[in-house]
Order: C-alpha cells, then structure tokens, then sequence
C-alpha cells in the first residue's frame, strides 16, 4: 500500500488532528510542531499526515485543510499558528501552490496560508495525542472541532469515515 506525508498548520493541533483522522484514506496523523526555512524555521504547531494517494487525493486534503482552519485571518497568533502546507518534495509543492490558486475564488478573502518545504518535526506532548478521540466531550471539542467535524460531513462526506 502506498504512502505520502504532507503537513498542515493553521489552528490548534488538537482541531487539525481530529480533522484529519476522520478522513479514510488517511492512515497517520502525528500531532506536533513543525518548522520551516527562514523566515519560518520558528516553530509551529502543526500536524504530518501520512495517506494513500489512490483513497485519497492531494488536493482533497488541501482543500478540507483550507476550509478547516482561518486560512484567510492574518492575525495576531500567526506565529503560533502559521497557517501552513508543509511539502516533503517539488512535486506537493506545486501541487499545493495550484490548489490553492484554483480554490481562492471560492474564498471571500485572500488565502493566507504560505507553501514551504517541511524542515524538522517535534511530537506534542503524548498526553494531548488523539485529544478529541479520547474525549469528545471537552468543551473546547465541542466548541472548536466539532464544528470543523460538521462541515467535513458535510461537504466531504465520501471522504469522512463513518464514525467521523
């Protein structure tokens, strides 16, 4: 069975994580802090996602990633939460740069979110791995993922898993 890995960042690596486990296709989501190339080799919380390119495609992911999380809000906690595509060769990376291209009509605002080559990746802490998994219930699930959750139903639905 084959394998990708691409990283995302953008909110919470609680919210991306949930996101992304939901989805089939997806096999591993490492929650985390990834960092980038100067100016961006600060790092941010994020997440690697491993997935089978032939359940899932890359422009899926791309685009659920971008509608998940304030791909458009250039705010303040950018540094925390750089909204983000973290790309392991040439390829995702032109990849990324044509989705988000070909989706910013669809965006009121302007994407912010930056492509850039993946550089280093440091687990969270374990504690907080599969935080919405392991209950649900929190009201920060209730109030931030679970919303994230819906409208990947929503408007994905042959990509969520049923339990998703």
């Amino acid at each position: 069975m084959k394998s990708d890995r691409i990283g995302f960042g953008g909110g919470c690596h609680w919210c991306t994580e949930a996101v992304f486990v939901a989805l089939k296709g997806v096999k591993k989501v490492e929650q985390g802090f990834i960092s980038s190339l100067v100016p961006n080799d600060s790092f941010s919380e994020a997440v690697i996602v491993s997935f089978d390119p032939e359940k899932i495609d890359l422009a899926i992911l791309i685009e659920i990633h971008l509608r998940t999380h304030a791909s458009t809000s250039d705010h303040s906690m950018r540094g925390k939460y750089r909204s983000a595509i973290y790309t392991f060769d040439d390829m995702q990376l032109l990849a990324a740069k044509t989705d988000i291209e070909r989706l910013q009509s669809d965006f009121g605002k302007t994407i912010v979110t930056e492509v850039m080559p993946f550089v280093q990746f440091k687990s969270s802490d374990e504690r907080f791995h599969n935080y919405y998994g392991t209950d649900p219930t929190r009201p920060f699930c209730t109030a931030y993922i679970d919303p994230k959750l819906k409208l990947i139903r929503e408007r994905f639905s042959t990509n969520v898993h049923a339990s998703g």
